[in-house]
């Protein structure tokens, strides 16, 4: 459920504020101009945090406090008060009403969200939802290098995808982007002087909008003590370089949960198709693995009782290919799929080579495999 927030405040703009300020979260802002109103809607919301001004027309703050406190249904509502005095005893008279924390007026609507962060859990909009985002959906990369051709290089190298990379060289300038935009990942340099790139992630973790979001640090692949500084700090993972941008994409890919099983995956006249790349890298045999049970299931699901193993773009069959086939296979005959496998002559003659897949029967095609599922199984294991 979507958290509550009530802002009582004679002012309209205070009031504007709190609305812009939360705008990006998944949550509901409710308005009250003083302490009857905010009475009224906060026992017909029931807020999960007030955010309560001190001083207002008809009814303040202190009065409007009382009230809550002294109501059962809404005496553990938390409080955030705002007042325009900063004097030490005033902020001592505060503390002692019992609200959960206060803060000055004027104040920046990033200290508003990290202290309403502090008291409930704010979501960025977008991930509440149960939306899958796919590999090929745009997606907003934020990296922070003080080394211009890096971010070139990451703009370059991730150029075959609809994700946009931007770049900023100061931990400040950093912090500003986020404000404005909250990026879906972060990549960030653990060169930076001073150490200034774990300060960074500190910062980012300890903030509500951006604490969710992963972060990798970057460094040479030599500098060990990097690496394992960064796990120890808890960066999402690292990024060595020179960078692997298959390697890049993968992480990036696991780390925001993105689908890659359409890239493999296909339902097509009747049948499930897994159709392996040319190009089979680890990578690959590690993505077509992890969605390779859930695919088939589906396919089973949706009333699919065959499946069709492409391997017309493989060259030459490796051993993952092998493993990746063996396991389709054996998926095949425990939901009692038929399952025939399509391959060049290359391909076929590679494969008698392995004890494994000596016996494999090969299609020439798709609507060959297709049309032979009409005659006796072509496609098996040793």
């Amino acid at each position: 459920m979507r958290p509550k927030i009530l802002t009582v405040d004679d002012s309209k703009t205070i009031r504007m504020i709190v609305g812009k300020a939360l705008k990006t979260f998944d949550c509901e802002v409710f308005e009250a101009a003083n302490g009857v109103e905010g009475l009224a809607v906060a026992s017909r919301e029931r807020p999960d945090l007030i955010v309560l001004d001190l001083t207002m027309p008809i009814m303040d703050g202190v009065e409007m406090l009382s009230k809550l406190k002294s109501n059962p249904e809404l005496k553990m509502i938390p409080v955030i008060m705002l007042t325009a005095e900063a004097g030490r005893e005033n902020v001592l008279k505060i503390a002692k009403m019992g609200v959960r924390d206060y803060l000055i007026k004027p104040f920046k609507e990033d200290v508003l969200i990290e202290r309403v962060g502090r008291v409930i859990d704010l979501k960025p909009k977008g991930e509440a939802t149960n939306k899958i985002r796919r590999f090929d959906d745009p997606i907003n990369i934020l990296v922070v290098d003080d080394k211009p051709a890096i971010c070139e290089q990451l703009k370059t190298g991730l150029g075959d995808t609809p994700w946009i990379v931007s770049g900023r060289s100061q931990s400040g300038e950093a912090v500003d982007y986020c404000s404005q935009t909250l990026p879906d990942l972060i990549l960030v340099s653990l060169s930076l002087a001073d150490n200034a790139g774990y300060t960074l992630f500190q910062m980012f973790r300890a903030s509500s909008k951006t604490k969710n979001v992963p972060i990798f640090g970057m460094c040479v692949k030599t500098a060990s003590d990097d690496q394992v500084k960064a796990q120890q700090a808890g960066f999402t993972g690292v990024v060595t370089k020179p960078i692997d941008f298959d390697d890049l994409k993968s992480k990036i890919a696991r780390s925001l949960n993105l689908d890659t099983s359409y890239k493999y995956f296909e339902q097509k006249s009747g049948v499930l198709l897994l159709k392996l790349p040319g190009t089979f890298t680890q990578n690959v045999a590690n993505e077509v693995n992890i969605h390779l049970r859930a695919k088939v299931s589906e396919a089973v699901d949706s009333g699919l009782d065959k499946l069709i193993l492409d391997l017309s773009e493989i060259r030459k069959p490796d051993i993952n290919v092998i493993k990746l086939g063996l396991a389709a296979i054996q998926l095949c005959s425990e939901l009692s799929l038929k399952q025939r496998i399509v391959g060049s002559d290359s391909v076929c003659n590679e494969c008698k080579n392995f004890e494994e897949t000596k016996d494999w029967k090969f299609e020439g095609s798709f609507d060959e495999a297709l049309a032979s599922f009409t005659g006796p199984a072509m496609a098996s294991a040793a």
